[in-house]
């Protein structure tokens, strides 16, 4: 789950290329972001959007870099369409698949009106070890993709807030607490954003009392930095940071719009 969870990250970010197009007929756009665990290279990811009216179109690539390449090479790649809301964007189909080494997997997932209709992982996990705590049909109702899920209107509260996503298999929130605000700059973008303090709560499919699921579960120092699109009026991440025992994974939009 750890793996999958810092996968999902650079896709989490992907979200915010969204924000720096218009809504308007076949808009393409590029973003992309750097991954570094202690100041060293870990990964690049580079997600491209296409706007073709009320419609969208979410894809990005992930890979690793520097030693972790040599090591363990990592590759993923993650979608997501649906439709433009007044509000909201509301995924219909979300898809993820990453290879690390010799292990390998593919997840998707469809959605209709906020609610998982099906949801499919290959190769899936058999047998569940006894201490799995199982997703019920109530867990998959009103949730967000981990694509989608962190386009916040500028008319809601970035933070506090929280976030209920399912990635395929996992059900969890994400907390959002404030903690006031920074300046970043990047390609595109100079400018103050919002910096949202981060808790990770586990609510199913997962593994109950697995060391790097409760690691991320007691961490109260994880921060979330949410820039806002002068095209349109929502906020998008730009900036994470997870510390570790080794030292902080960093996720940094090294472009973003422009």
């Amino acid at each position: 789950m750890m793996l999958r969870t810092l996968l999902c990250v650079p896709a989490l970010l992907a979200a915010g290329m969204f924000s720096t197009a218009c809504f308007a007929a076949e808009i393409q756009h590029q973003t992309d972001y750097s991954i570094a665990l202690a100041g060293l290279p870990l990964a690049r990811a580079s997600f491209h959007t296409e706007v073709d009216q009320n419609r969208y179109t979410i894809s990005g690539t992930l890979n690793s870099a520097g030693l972790v390449n040599i090591i363990s090479p990592t590759s993923g790649q993650t979608r997501v369409s649906g439709m433009i809301g007044r509000n909201h964007l509301q995924a219909t189909q979300y898809s993820m698949s990453y290879r690390s080494g010799k292990k390998s997997r593919a997840i998707s997932v469809s959605y209709r009106n906020g609610n998982v209709v099906r949801a499919s992982m290959v190769p899936k996990r058999t047998p569940l070890p006894k201490n799995w705590v199982p997703v019920t049909s109530r867990d998959m109702r009103n949730v967000l993709d981990p694509l989608s899920g962190l386009i916040i209107p500028a008319t809601t509260r970035v933070c506090p807030n929280t976030l209920p996503i399912f990635d395929g298999e996992s059900r969890l929130d994400i907390k959002l607490s404030a903690k006031g605000k920074r300046n970043f700059k990047t390609k595109g973008f100079d400018g103050e954003v919002i910096v949202c303090g981060v808790r990770f709560v586990p609510r199913a499919g997962y593994k109950k009392g697995r060391e790097d699921v409760e690691y991320l579960r007691r961490l109260e120092t994880m921060e979330m930095w949410f820039a806002k699109s002068d095209s349109v009026d929502v906020y998008a991440p730009v900036y994470v940071r997870i510390p570790t025992k080794i030292g902080p994974v960093i996720v940094s939009a090294t472009r973003f719009g422009g």
